[in-house]
């Protein structure tokens, strides 16, 4: 989760990264940061995987120990989705570096050269970049291409490999 100033206030936004394709599964945003912002968050990533065939049983989600994720809401979510949870130690920056270098990017890449003023202005940006960096930014822990792009391989590997991973 990380945050952008704007005209009208503060406005909170929370993303869900996959670790092994760097796509950004799902993303909200909000003026208030409870444990909603990251629930929608999770819904939206749930539903990104689940639309496209993808099984989200025993999938590990990793985040810190923020109230938003140790909310008995968001870890029903969890359980619900059957997905393992995996919660960083106590004072260490590294067990969420991936999360941060996110966050960096996006407030680097976005957020910084531009002045926001509104939730809406916040929205419609985070949006379009989402989209620009799971469809066209490159990734040289990827071989130098976009995360959609290194899943589509991936799948259809997969789907060849294994034929029956196409039905399930």
């Amino acid at each position: 989760m990380t945050y952008v100033r704007t005209a009208a206030g503060w406005v909170y936004v929370a993303f869900v990264l996959d670790v092994f394709s760097r796509m950004i599964v799902g993303w909200q945003s909000s003026t208030r940061m409870f444990a909603d912002l990251a629930i929608d968050a999770l819904a939206m990533a749930l539903w990104n995987r689940k639309r496209y065939g993808h099984s989200v049983v025993g999938l590990v989600h990793h985040s810190d120990r923020g109230v938003q994720y140790r909310a008995i809401r968001y870890t029903e979510h969890l359980a619900e989705a059957r997905a393992v949870t995996s919660v960083g130690s106590r004072g260490d920056a590294y067990d969420n570096a991936m999360a941060e270098a996110l966050n960096s990017l996006y407030k680097h890449e976005l957020i910084h050269r531009y002045r926001w003023d509104s939730v809406e202005d916040v929205e419609y940006a985070t949006a379009e970049w989402v989209s620009w960096y799971n469809n066209d930014r490159l990734h040289s822990e990827l071989g130098y291409v976009p995360p959609a792009e290194f899943e589509a391989v991936y799948w259809k590997r997969e789907n060849t490999t294994h034929p029956a991973a196409a039905t399930t």
